[in-house]
């Protein structure tokens, strides 16, 4: 029984802590394109056309994450989870750390942006084979009755590396001048995800590899090209896995990133007082992912995944008379709500995506739906609403976020009765 809480607790850390490494190297970067990166990196026509190409440079990695989602779901898929979930730990921490030493526009013309995506790039392509990964290595060793319980924590990382960012940008802003913030001080984040990698590295090194994996390689040999053998068998499932996180990654971007540039410029608050807000808010994200994985073992993630976008629909509703209100305090509210409500949204996603797929394709499964849905929830979701706002305000912004729940509801409605079940080897989400 001790050996087993050990083996149990030390798969729960590792997933956590990998994914809170990747969303703390995703969310800096996210954090400096709302703050620094447009006049640092693009030309100087106006401070909206910097910001676009700020956050398009941001949308860069959510059309890196599918191409990385095939790559690493190809090998964790034949060669195993442990070494796939390294690599990808690898290429995104060296991604975000050469970020630090990149030359800006002014001294290098466009060779500053071009490497600045390149590198964004990287970040991605290193993320795109993350999240499947350590959502398997949480599921496929749950006991029964746990596997939501368990596939929430990589969710938690989201949170917890959210938090490390906007907290150390914070801090930066209150030790800082705004010159030395801009000139060097952006850079210190990026310089330090080097020691949470190194962290990351050392706990899943020490991991072996997952039953579920060991068993489908007992079974039969592994597919030779998983990515062939998933759209060929489970085609439904992956397109529908893919609509039905569309939401998710709206609500989140929508109300980080573009919050934070809206607020900074539009609505006219200082950075300090809007990342306070934000880093309050985020917390209630967290008390979601917890309630809504706790609550999908009792009913199923799809339940909860379904509340989530009921509520998402009451997000939109609000976000005019909230976040446009002028009021820090009615802001904070209408933050909370939101990324509460993404936790409903996010939770039971670890869990409720690779139930989708057999063992033997179930990462390259999992990464396709998560990731291409990325690019369809969260890559436009800030230029979409920084436009939106500017042509018609932020009543256009909530019909957004109303119409990205409606296509999730009904991409998970459409799939009744195409869920894989789990193995003999693995616990089942919710009780037989």
């Amino acid at each position: 029984m001790a050996n087993a809480y050990r083996s149990n607790a030390r798969v729960l850390l590792a997933s956590m802590v990998g994914t809170s490494v990747e969303f703390y190297d995703f969310y800096i970067y996210a954090t400096a394109a709302a703050l620094v990166f447009g006049p640092l990196f693009f030309p100087s026509e106006s401070e909206s056309a910097q910001l676009l190409l700020s956050f398009a440079s941001l949308s860069v990695a959510f059309f890196a994450r599918p191409i990385g989602a095939m790559v690493f779901g190809h090998f964790g898929d034949r060669i195993g989870r442990k070494s796939t979930l390294v690599a990808s730990l690898m290429l995104m921490g060296g991604s975000t750390l050469l970020i630090a030493f990149l030359p800006t526009y002014q001294t290098a013309g466009w060779l500053a942006p071009l490497l600045l995506c390149l590198l964004r790039f990287g970040q991605g392509f290193g993320l795109g084979g993350e999240w499947g990964g350590a959502a398997l290595l949480a599921v496929e060793n749950a006991p029964a009755g746990h596997r939501a319980r368990f596939g929430m924590f990589p969710q938690l990382g989201a949170p917890i590396g959210f938090i490390a960012a906007n907290g150390l940008f914070l801090l930066l802003g209150a030790l800082l001048t705004e010159r030395q913030f801009v000139e060097w001080g952006w850079r210190i984040p990026f310089l330090l995800s080097v020691i949470l990698v190194g962290v990351g590295l050392w706990v899943r090194l020490r991991l072996t590899e997952t039953p579920a994996f060991a068993a489908a390689m007992e079974e039969a040999p592994p597919a030779k090209v998983p990515m062939a053998e998933l759209f060929a068998r489970h085609a439904r499932p992956t397109i529908a896995g893919i609509f039905a996180v569309v939401a998710c990654f709206a609500v989140f971007y929508l109300a980080t990133a573009f919050a934070l540039g809206y607020g900074t410029t539009s609505l006219g608050y200082d950075r300090e007082s809007f990342l306070a807000v934000q880093l309050g808010a985020i917390l209630f994200m967290a008390l979601g992912i917890v309630l809504a994985g706790w609550w999908s073992d009792l009913t199923s993630p799809k339940a909860m995944l379904l509340a989530g976008c009921a509520g998402t629909i009451l997000v939109g509703a609000l976000m005019a008379p909230l976040f446009g209100s002028g009021s820090l305090p009615a802001i904070w509210l209408f933050l909370s709500l939101a990324l509460f409500v993404m936790g409903f949204l996010y939770g039971p996603l670890g869990t409720y995506l690779p139930d989708l797929f057999p063992a033997r394709v179930r990462y390259s499964g999992a990464s396709i739906s998560f990731n291409v849905g990325g690019i369809l929830g969260g890559a436009v979701a800030p230029i979409a609403g920084q436009a939106l706002a500017e042509r018609g305000g932020l009543v256009y912004v909530g019909l957004y976020l109303a119409a990205a729940a409606v296509i999730s509801a009904v991409a998970m409605a459409s799939l009744r009765g195409t869920a894989s079940k789990p193995g003999p080897h693995e616990g089942r989400s919710t009780p037989a």
